[in-house]
């Protein structure tokens, strides 16, 4: 195994850290805690259901960032994931104590606000490989690997 292939894996394992195991494994243990959360802006009902796919997401679109299956649609759907919790969960602008400066609870769901926005770009960054050219890849082959773990010779072949 080369140190491309390691560094490549351990990238995408930094990337979706936060979602597989941590988030994923706080929805189950704290399962009631996390319906509570997502009641704060849904119905109840809608809450649980939303726990129950935002688990879903965070566990298979995690492992498909990984192992390089669909990985492209999978850091899309994780990206749209990231700027809809960011909207609907980290809504620092309703704070009552949001401020710059001093302390301010507001400030701290801001801080997480643009931290998700900031893994939505890292995800549409890895989706499109980058650039202009990558979007027009995804485009053409949504369901297609970017292969990850290929290594190239040095004619540009893998």
């Amino acid at each position: 195994m080369s140190l491309s292939i390691v560094l490549a894996a351990a990238a995408r394992c930094l990337l979706v850290l936060l979602f597989l195991p941590f988030s994923a494994l706080d929805k189950i243990v704290n399962f009631d805690a996390a319906v509570g959360q997502a009641a704060l802006a849904t119905p109840r009902m809608l809450a649980r259901v939303l726990v129950f796919a935002g688990l879903g997401v965070e566990v298979f679109m995690s492992l498909a960032v990984v192992t390089g299956v669909a990985d492209r649609l999978a850091a899309v759907v994780l990206a749209v994931y990231c700027l809809v919790t960011a909207v609907l969960w980290k809504q620092f602008w309703k704070a009552p104590d949001f401020r710059l400066k001093g302390p301010s609870r507001g400030r701290d769901t801001f801080w997480d606000f643009l931290k998700n926005l900031a893994l939505a770009g890292g995800f549409l960054t890895l989706a499109f490989s980058g650039g202009a050219s990558g979007v027009r890849q995804f485009l053409a082959h949504p369901f297609g690997s970017s292969r990850p773990y290929a290594v190239q010779s040095g004619d540009g072949v893998p």
